[in-house]
């Protein structure tokens, strides 16, 4: 089933309800901190099980205490859809546990 892209109207409501989360360009995007080098690495894994389990991969970078997102829709034409809000959603319920902010 195909998926369609959301309008910019639909983007910056669900924006509203994903503290940290942005809009930059055609990708949703948000930086986390941590405390060290190592609690950001386990998230950067913890994120990359549920990119698996949802089938929906967004760049994903580790720095030094930081991990980077950006994530867009390549099926609906590298358009941001509901299922980037899925993942967004799914990365901010895990962040807390890591200690990310």
């Amino acid at each position: 089933m195909p998926v369609e892209p959301l309008s910019r109207t639909e983007i910056e409501a669900r924006l509203a309800e994903l503290p940290g989360w942005t809009l930059a360009g055609d990708r949703l995007t948000r930086v986390y901190r941590l405390d060290s080098h190592v609690a950001a690495a386990a998230m950067t894994v913890h994120i990359a099980r549920v990119q698996d389990e949802l089938d929906h991969h967004s760049d994903l970078t580790l720095g030094y205490n930081t991990v980077s997102l950006s994530v867009h829709t390549h099926s609906a034409g590298g358009a941001v859809t509901a299922k980037d809000f899925e993942l967004a959603r799914r990365v901010e319920d895990l962040a807390s546990a890591h200690g990310a902010h």
